[in-house]
């Protein structure tokens, strides 16, 4: 799937796999993964510290993701239209 423009610009949505890793979060939001009493850790049932581990395991998903695609090329620079063409309602 190609989002480049016959002039070379990059257009919509570009697609990562390093993405996909922000997936793994989301999975907390499957109760029944961790909806138990035991095993405990320190003293704190499954439940709440499995939920901790989540936390930090989301935090490490999203900095990776941003440190693998922050220096990918954006969009095609600088827009054609100003400000006062938006307000005024001309396209172009």
């Amino acid at each position: 799937m190609s989002t480049a423009k016959p002039g070379g610009r990059v257009r919509g949505f570009q697609f990562s796999a390093w993405n996909l890793l922000l997936l793994i979060p989301l999975l907390i939001l499957v109760t029944p993964l961790y909806n138990f009493d035991g095993p405990r850790l320190f003293g704190l049932p499954f439940f709440y510290w499995f939920q901790l581990a989540f936390v930090v395991l989301g935090v490490l998903c999203t900095g990776i993701v941003y440190l693998a695609t922050k220096n990918k090329p954006r969009g095609g620079g600088r827009d054609e239209l100003s400000v006062d063409d938006l307000d005024e309602g001309d396209a172009r």
